[in-house]
C-alpha cells in the first residue's frame, strides 16, 4: 500500500477556478442550462452548442475537487452504505459479471473506491474478482485496509505522477465518479493506460439527461441536495448520446449498456481502441437539451414551488 499523501490547506491553495472548454468536442461555445441559477445558488451550469455536453465550465484542480468530497461530502451525510447506494453498486457488478462472462480471478481496480463498498463486494466468492481502490480520502482507505483491499490513497492523476505501470487491470471501473472529477477525459485517457491489452473500462452514472424525470430538479442540480456546494464537485452530465461520445474521444468503444430508461442507472462497457484511431461518435442537440430542462423546471415549480430559488449564492468566479 502506498502512504497517504498530504490533503487539506495545502491543497485547497489550487482551489482558484479556471474555465474550461467541452470535455467532449473542445468547443468553448456553450449556453446556460435554463433556470439553473435558481437551484445552485447563482452558480452557472452549461450546455455545448455542439454536442449537447452539460458540464460546469469554471473548475478548481483535480486535487481540490477530490479534496471536497474526501473533507467536506463524505462524513457529512453521504456514504456508500446506504441502502440506496449499495442497490446500484449491486446492478453494476450483476452488469458487469453478467456481459463480460464472469469476474473471477480478473483484476478490477475501482477509480474514486469510497469506502471499498464496491470491492468488497466484488471480491466476494460469488464474484471472486481481484480488487484495488484508488481513492483520494484517507479516511476510506482507512475503512479499505480494515478490510484488507489493497488500495492507494489519492487522485487518478496522483496515482499516475507516483509512476504507477501501466497494463495492470483487467477492468477498470468508474462508477458514480466521473461526474465529480475535473477531466472526464483526463480520467478515461488514465484508464485506457492502466488496462491489459483485452481490458474493459465500466463507468456507471446516475447523471442521466433526456430521458423521463426521475426526481425533482432541485434534487439534480442544487439547492437542498446539493447543500449549496460549488458546482464543480459534481461538474459533469451525460445522456447515453454523450456518454458513447465521451469514451470515444477517449479512445474507448461501447460494447454494451444497460437499459437506462428502466432505472437511475446508466451503465456502459467499452474495451480500449489504438490512440491514432478516431471513434464515430454523435452527441445531442442543445437546443433539445435546453427544453429538456425548461420542461423539468416547470414539472419542478409545480409541485415542489417551495425548492424553487432556496440555493443561497455561492457563486464560483473563474481566473
Amino acid at each position: 500500500m502506498v502512504a497517504p499523501i498530504p490533503t487539506g490547506l495545502t491543497r485547497m491553495q489550487h482551489a482558484d477556478p479556471k474555465d474550461f472548454p467541452c470535455d467532449i468536442c473542445g468547443t468553448t461555445d456553450a449556453v446556460e442550462v435554463p433556470h439553473v441559477r435558481e437551484y445552485t445558488g447563482g452558480q452557472p451550469i452549461h450546455i455545448c452548442t455542439r454536442c449537447g455536453f452539460v458540464y460546469v465550465k469554471a473548475r478548481r484542480s483535480a486535487a481540490a475537487i477530490a479534496d471536497e468530497w474526501s473533507e467536506r461530502i463524505y462524513g457529512s451525510g453521504y456514504t456508500a452504505l446506504l441502502p440506496a447506494v449499495r442497490a446500484r453498486l449491486t446492478f453494476v457488478a450483476a452488469f458487469m459479471a453478467e456481459q463480460l462472462g464472469g469476474l473471477r480471478s480478473k483484476r478490477v481496480c475501482d477509480i474514486g473506491a469510497g469506502e471499498g463498498v464496491f470491492l468488497d463486494m466484488i471480491r466476494q466468492p460469488e464474484y471472486g474478482a481481484e480488487v484495488y481502490g484508488i481513492e483520494p480520502s484517507p479516511r476510506n482507505c482507512a475503512r479499505m485496509a480494515g478490510l484488507g483491499i489493497a488500495y492507494f490513497t489519492g487522485t487518478i492523476e496522483e496515482y499516475e505522477e507516483r509512476g504507477a505501470p501501466g497494463g495492470l487491470f483487467d477492468i477498470a471501473v468508474i462508477a458514480w465518479t466521473m461526474e465529480n472529477c475535473q477531466s472526464p477525459r483526463a480520467m478515461l485517457a488514465a484508464a485506457h493506460r492502466m488496462l491489459k491489452p483485452g481490458g474493459h473500462v465500466v463507468v456507471a452514472t446516475g447523471s442521466r439527461i433526456l430521458v423521463p424525470f426521475k426526481k425533482p430538479l432541485h434534487y439534480y442540480l442544487g439547492g437542498r441536495y446539493l447543500g449549496n456546494r460549488p458546482a464543480d464537485d459534481h461538474a459533469f452530465r451525460w445522456s447515453a448520446q454523450t456518454l458513447q461520445a465521451q469514451l470515444a474521444v477517449a479512445h474507448f468503444t461501447v460494447q454494451h449498456a444497460n437499459r437506462y430508461i428502466d432505472h437511475d442507472t446508466l451503465c456502459m462497457i467499452a474495451s480500449p481502441r489504438d490512440p491514432r484511431e478516431k471513434i464515430p461518435w454523435t452527441g445531442d442537440d442543445y437546443r433539445a437539451v435546453q427544453h429538456f430542462f425548461e420542461r423539468w423546471h416547470a414539472e419542478t415549480n409545480a409541485y415542489y414551488p417551495e425548492s424553487v430559488g432556496d440555493a443561497a449564492p455561492r457563486v464560483v468566479q473563474a481566473v
